[in-house]
C-alpha cells in the first residue's frame, strides 16, 4: 500500500490530489486553526477524501517523526510561502516562518520513497540562489545535518563537496525540480509555482515531470479559429471578444496547423454551472455569496472571465493586481466567491470552507490545485509502484537463481 503524510497542509488541496492519485494519507499536519477547521468540518461531513485523515493542529517542528520510520511512501507539503513571495518581505532563512529546515528533518526522520514540495516561484529568484540550492541540498543529503556553530554557507559549501564527490553513502534522494504553470495542466489559472520531486536513492528510478497537456495556442485556436469555444458555452456573436490585429499570423499559423493539445480552460470554463450571486437565489453550491467592494484602478484590473484566472493569492482586499476579482464580459468587476476561487483551484463542489470570506480566500489563495496536486503525485505513486515491481522481481530471481 501507498501511504503519505502531509505536512503544511492548509485548506487540503495538496493531500486531496495525492489521495486522488492513490495513496492513502494517514497524517496531516497543520498548524492555522482555521485552516484545521475547514479540514475537520469536511472530516466530519464524510468526505471521502478526507475522511481517514488524522489531523494534528500542531507546530510540525514538534511532531514525533522518528515514529514513522521507513513506514511511509510518500512526504508531501508546502511550506509558508511568505520568506520567499514577492508579496513578502524576501527574508528567506533569516524569517521565522521558513519552515524548509523542518521539512528536511522529517525527511531525514521518516525516510520515505519520495517527497513533493511545492512553493511560490519568488524561490528561484536571483536574490534567492544560494540559500534555493542550500535547500535542495540538504533534500538530496538530509542526514548531513549542520552543526550547531556551523553557519548555513558553511553546511553548503560541505553540501556542495558531497555532492561533487560523487558518494551516495546513508540516506540520500535524487531529485529534479520545475517552475510550472497550473495552466498547462488543465487549471483554469495561470499559477506558476515550483515543486520539488525527490526518490530515495536505493530505488534507482528514473523519472521526469509529466507532459504539458494544455496551451494557449490551442485555446487561441478554439476561440478565434474554430470558434468552437463560444458555441459551446452558447455565447452570441456579438458578445464574442474579438483577437487584436496583432494576433492576425499567429491565428494564421494556428489554423494551418492546429494545436494537438487542449485549450487551456478559463474562468468562464471554470465557473460553468454557477449561479450569478448578484441576483436573489437559493443557490444549493456551499460558500456561493456574493462579496461586495470590488473596484478596478490602475493595476488593479482584476482577472478576465475568458482567459485562465490570474494567480489566486492569499491577500483579499487590495490584493495587487487584483486576482481575487473577475472581469465580466461587459467590463464591470466583482470579487470572486468562495466557491468560484475553489472551482479556480478544482476543489470539489463538495467542499466547504470555514470562516469568512477573507480567511477562506486565504486558505485558497495559499492552497495546491487539487488537479495539479493528482496529476504530480500519480506519475510518483507510478514510479514507485514500478520499482517495487522490479525490486520484487529481482529478490524472486535471486532466489530462482540460488535453487538453481
Amino acid at each position: 500500500m501507498l501511504n503519505a503524510i502531509e505536512l503544511f497542509a492548509g485548506a487540503g488541496g495538496l493531500g486531496m490530489g495525492v489521495s486522488l492519485a492513490g495513496f492513502k494519507t494517514s497524517t496531516v499536519i497543520e498548524f492555522d486553526k482555521d485552516a484545521c477547521d475547514t479540514l475537520r468540518e469536511n472530516k466530519e461531513r464524510d468526505n471521502p477524501l478526507v475522511r481517514t485523515w488524522n489531523i494534528k493542529e500542531m507546530d510540525v517542528r514538534k511532531y514525533p517523526f522518528h515514529l514513522l520510520q521507513d513506514r511511509v511512501s510518500l512526504i508531501a507539503g508546502g511550506p509558508p510561502c511568505q520568506p520567499f513571495s514577492l508579496g513578502g518581505k524576501h527574508k528567506a532563512q533569516l524569517d521565522d516562518r521558513d519552515m524548509f529546515p523542518a521539512l528536511i528533518k522529517a525527511v531525514r526522520k521518516v525516510r520515505p520513497k519520495a517527497f513533493i514540495v511545492e512553493n511560490v516561484k519568488g524561490l528561484t529568484r536571483k536574490t534567492f540562489a544560494n540559500y534555493f540550492q542550500y535547500i535542495t541540498l540538504q533534500l538530496e543529503y538530509p542526514e548531513l545535518v549542520k552543526g550547531k556553530s556551523e553557519t548555513w554557507t558553511s553546511h553548503l559549501k560541505r553540501l556542495e563537496e558531497q555532492k561533487t564527490c560523487g558518494h551516495r553513502d546513508g540516506l540520500t534522494y535524487e531529485l529534479v525540480y520545475r517552475v510550472v504553470n497550473a495552466a498547462d495542466y488543465g487549471i483554469p489559472q495561470k499559477r506558476e509555482r515550483i515543486f520539488m520531486v525527490g526518490f530515495r536513492h536505493d530505488l534507482h528510478v528514473a523519472w521526469s515531470f509529466p507532459q504539458e497537456t494544455h496551451s494557449l495556442d490551442a485555446l487561441l485556436h478554439s476561440q478565434f479559429v474554430s470558434g468552437e469555444y463560444w458555441e459551446r458555452h452558447q455565447v452570441a456573436q456579438r458578445n464574442r471578444t474579438t483577437p487584436p490585429t496583432s494576433m492576425r499570423r499567429r491565428l494564421e499559423r494556428l489554423q494551418a496547423e492546429p494545436p494537438k493539445d487542449c485549450p487551456w480552460l478559463t474562468v468562464r470554463d471554470a465557473l460553468a454551472g454557477l449561479p450569478d450571486p448578484q441576483k436573489r437565489n437559493r443557490s444549493m453550491f456551499h460558500n456561493h455569496t456574493f462579496q461586495a467592494g470590488a473596484r478596478v484602478y490602475k493595476g488593479h484590473t482584476g482577472s478576465p472571465i475568458d482567459l485562465p484566472s490570474k494567480t489566486l493569492k492569499a491577500g483579499v482586499h487590495g490584493v495587487p493586481g487584483g486576482e481575487n476579482m473577475l472581469v465580466k464580459p461587459d467590463g464591470s468587476v466583482r470579487y470572486f466567491t468562495v466557491r468560484e476561487a475553489a472551482r479556480l483551484q478544482t476543489f470539489p463542489d463538495t467542499y466547504v470552507f470555514h470562516g469568512a470570506w477573507s480567511e477562506t480566500m486565504r486558505q485558497l489563495g495559499n492552497a495546491v490545485p487539487v488537479a495539479l496536486g493528482r496529476t504530480i503525485a500519480s506519475s510518483v505513486a507510478s514510479t514507485i509502484l514500478e520499482a517495487e515491481e522490479k525490486t520484487l522481481r529481482d529478490q524472486l530471481n535471486q532466489k530462482v537463481g540460488a535453487v538453481q
